[in-house]
């Protein structure tokens, strides 16, 4: 990612220049900069990390299935080889990290890590396609960015893969403006290493080849690095798809199997008619999205960057398409062929460019107008890409809603229902303390992990009705807690018989714990 000591020139543009006064001569340096943008981007998510919980991004599935390699490493090679649908790589970094912290915090250490790094890529791709003081202001809008500040803190895979995913994209800026092979491998490294960590990186390899084509007017030299850093990309998505291959007897099982996930998402959650209401929303999801975690402002001023950089700057069309084409893809999806449910998460690769042409927008907008217009948009701007994440990250925190659970997953802040850490709580005080066992009915919204995992019980002392060792934990561990959930397939367990507060377990009888909020009960062994 290395990067010129000044811009590289560009056709001149009708665009008028960012700033009133004349560009200095000299840049500040680089290192001082980055220092103060990583700085300005660790300070938040600081504050934020020693609140926030593993709610979402399966953060707590991830760090389970971290424990379980870090117990047994070994190369994972396949879907049922330990990763299941999610990227080995992430369990590696969460794995290494798990014999230096503790399991609660072990994997949001490795995201708030590469959360904090991804501001130098930011910086050196905005840098080497607008310059240093463009730089500067996408710095600072990712910094503020609220839906950021939960990834960089909590355990899921999306502040990990954002660090590669940028570290590609300005080593392949750099690679086209220089017109070099080195960093244009370095960026199939990096991109494999993104595809080992979610599959959504995957879709970037055509897309980055099909742009190579069209980066120069040397037809021949365009074609040439685009099947070399093609080839470069598939390195890793190969040896995934063999081992795949080998284990499932389909390259492709893991894709097949989230695509059968997300389909029958779509019918729990749209139905099977029209769904026009669903529709609608999904259409609207991706800019929905920029509004709401980047704020109006930068999400404005990107978009219209986005626009005029199109036209006026054929150099950037690479990136543009970069943010457009996956969100495109994905939108039609969700609202043609309804068979994929869009979530804040997903859209994190796409809006992470708009910052990069926020500067230029604001040059579009307002460059040639009054000195009084330039500074209120600039202000309003800069208020609102802070005031936003700090009320959300404070209304959703703690917080029991309808409204509050739609925007937890994307507040600055991710905190567990207040029900269900009560629970988790008790077990972990009154049963994990005295070496004790819990048995643990499922729940459709997936609380029953949340449980287990902030309950602090070994796997081997939980056993638990979602997985099918539910009999043997149960005779191995003699558990002398029980917790159900109100919507949980225990009930329906032949061997479970529930009259009034008492429930009867494989003869076993249980009786009801008094101060837990349904839909949650707790229930203690009769001695």
């Amino acid at each position: 990612m290395a990067t010129a000591p000044t811009p590289v020139s560009h056709p001149s543009s009708p665009v008028p220049s960012l700033a009133a006064v004349p560009t200095p001569a000299h840049e500040p340096s680089t290192r001082w900069l980055l220092g103060i943008l990583l700085v300005v981007a660790l300070l938040p998510r600081l504050v934020v990390f020693f609140l926030n919980e593993n709610l979402y991004g399966d953060a707590v599935v991830r760090t389970e299935l971290a424990e379980r390699w870090l117990r047994e490493p070994h190369l994972i090679t396949a879907y049922g080889d330990g990763a299941y649908q999610f990227g080995p790589l992430h369990l590696y970094l969460v794995g290494v990290a798990l014999s230096v912290f503790d399991r609660e915090v072990a994997g949001r250490v490795v995201s708030l890590l590469f959360g904090v790094l991804s501001v130098v890529p930011l910086f050196a791709l905005t840098r080497r396609l607008f310059g240093w003081r463009e730089g500067v202001v996408a710095g600072l809008a990712f910094a503020a960015w609220g839906m950021h500040l939960q990834f960089s803190t909590t355990a899921g895979s999306e502040a990990v893969s954002l660090f590669f995913m940028l570290a590609a994209f300005a080593l392949y800026a750099e690679a086209v403006d220089e017109n070099r092979f080195a960093p244009l491998f370095q960026a199939a490294l990096m991109l494999n290493l993104a595809c080992a960590l979610r599959y959504d990186a995957w879709m970037y390899i055509p897309l980055l080849c099909v742009a190579l084509v069209f980066s120069s007017q040397d037809k021949v030299a365009a074609l040439t690095r685009a099947v070399g850093f093609g080839l470069a990309c598939l390195p890793f998505p190969l040896l995934w798809m063999q081992g795949n291959e080998l284990m499932h007897g389909d390259p492709f099982f893991p894709v097949k199997a989230v695509e059968d996930f997300h389909r029958n998402w779509v019918l729990s959650s749209a139905g099977s008619g029209a769904a026009i209401g669903w529709r609608v929303q999904q259409l609207f999801f991706w800019p929905g999205v920029a509004l709401l975690t980047l704020s109006p402002g930068v999400a404005l001023l990107g978009m219209v960057g986005m626009v005029k950089a199109w036209k006026a700057r054929p150099d950037t069309r690479w990136l543009v398409a970069a943010a457009v084409v996956p969100t495109a893809y994905f939108t039609f999806r969700a609202v043609v062929l309804l068979n994929f449910v869009p979530l804040g998460r997903f859209t994190v690769t796409q809006l992470v460019v708009l910052p990069v042409f926020v500067a230029f927008g604001f040059a579009a907008l307002v460059g040639s107008k009054g000195e009084g217009l330039r500074k209120a948009v600039v202000g309003v701007t800069a208020v609102l890409a802070v005031a936003l994440p700090v009320a959300m990250g404070l209304f959703t925190f703690h917080a029991e809603g309808r409204l509050q659970d739609s925007l937890r997953p994307v507040s600055p802040t991710s905190t567990n229902p207040v029900p269900v850490m009560r629970v988790a709580d008790f077990v972990k005080e009154q049963v994990a303390a005295k070496g004790g066992a819990v048995a643990l009915d499922d729940d459709p919204s997936y609380m029953d992990l949340q449980v287990a995992f902030f309950s602090g019980l070994p796997e081997e002392r939980i056993a638990r009705v979602r997985w099918d060792t539910f009999r043997k934990r149960l005779a191995e561990a003699r558990p002398e807690v029980l917790v159900r959930f109100d919507q949980g397939s225990l009930v329906k367990d032949p061997g479970v018989k529930l009259e009034g507060r008492t429930l009867t377990l494989d003869g076993v009888g249980y009786e009801e714990v008094e101060g837990f909020i349904a839909p949650l009960h707790v229930y203690r062994r009769r001695e």
